[in-house]
Parts: C-alpha cells; structure tokens; sequence
C-alpha cells in the first residue's frame, strides 16, 4: 500500500480518503438505499434459540439397566453380530453390563467408554463422530476427555431426563448404534 500512496502528502490523502466516502454515499443514494439503512438490511439475522438440553434425572436402577441391554442383545442377535453392551448411571458409573459369546475384548472397555461418554455429554456419541468427520472446529473434540467419536453410544431418557446411558460395541458403529437403540426403545416399554 505505501507505493501507491507514500508520495501523497498527509492532506491529499485525506482528501482522497473524504472523496472516496463521498462516492460511496452517493452511489448508495442512487442505487436507492441510505447507508444506515443498507447496513440494516445487510445485518445477519439472530441466531436461532439452541435446542434445550435435557436435563439428568434420577439414576437408572438395576432392573431397568437390565431391561436395556436385554433388548440390546436381543437386537444383536437379531443382526447375528456378537456385542457388549453396558449401562451407565448420569454420572458414568456401571450399573449393569454383558457381553455376548464371541465379542472382541476390546469391545468390552469401548462399550463402556461409549456409555459414559453419552452420559456424560447428554448426547449420543454420533454426535461426537460427525463432528470430528466435519474437521476444522469439530476437531476440538479430541481434546475432551471421556469423549467417545464412535456411533453406538446414547443417553437414556425417561419422563424427558437422562437417567443414563448406554453403549454398545462389536461390530461397524452403524451395528454398535443399532443395536444400543434396541435398548433405548425398551426404556418406552
């Protein structure tokens, strides 16, 4: 910018600086806007409200963690796909867990992991996994703790609070998410 302008002195450039505003005012007259009003016009629109979070409510109990996985497995099976499915309270601790014949060890700690992340978060772990995949900011997620990427993972709702979680792992995260809904829908039964 200095080449341009450094052999100007200080009020030829203030000179031009006021003759540049001046055309702009009177093209944004002529084009039939004030330039109050355009601003206005060009102004973004508020963000909408964010969606309400739910809110924990009391722990789930034994019985119901059973249940649960109960029908998570009956799932699993359904999809002949050998899992481990865990239940968490809204804190991240275990209330009931089982693992099925034929499941991966690995899937036993990532099973859990995925409840407790859910728990945690108040959100499904799908919800971590298509943030980390959409990069840039969705990145930060790395750096969260007890944050799990993988789908399979889903809070537990009852009279519209989180009571716990539960986390299913042992086959594709689409699998593991399938089969963890299958343990969702009998908390309505």
């Amino acid at each position: 910018m200095c080449a341009r302008f450094c052999h100007l002195h200080p009020e030829e450039f203030t000179l031009i600086t006021v003759r540049n505003i001046a055309s702009l005012i009177v093209a944004l007259t002529v084009y039939g806007g004030s330039g109050p009003a355009v601003a206005q016009a060009q102004a973004p629109a508020a963000a909408p409200a964010p969606a309400a979070v739910p809110q924990y409510g009391s722990n789930i109990n034994l019985e119901q963690a059973r249940h649960a996985i109960g029908a998570a497995i009956a799932e699993a099976r359904r999809i002949n796909v050998p899992m481990a499915v865990a239940v968490v309270d809204t804190s991240g601790n275990l209330v009931a867990f089982e693992k099925m014949d034929n499941t991966q060890n690995a899937s036993i700690l990532v099973a859990q992991n995925k409840a407790v992340s859910a728990a945690m978060y108040r959100r499904p772990t799908k919800a971590f996994q298509d943030a980390l995949a959409a990069g840039n900011a969705g990145l930060r997620i790395l750096t969260l703790p007890h944050a799990n990427a993988v789908e399979g993972g889903i809070p537990l709702m009852q009279g519209g609070a989180i009571v716990g979680a539960i986390g299913a792992s042992g086959g594709s995260p689409d699998q593991d998410s399938v089969v963890a809904t299958g343990g969702v829908a009998a908390m309505g039964r």
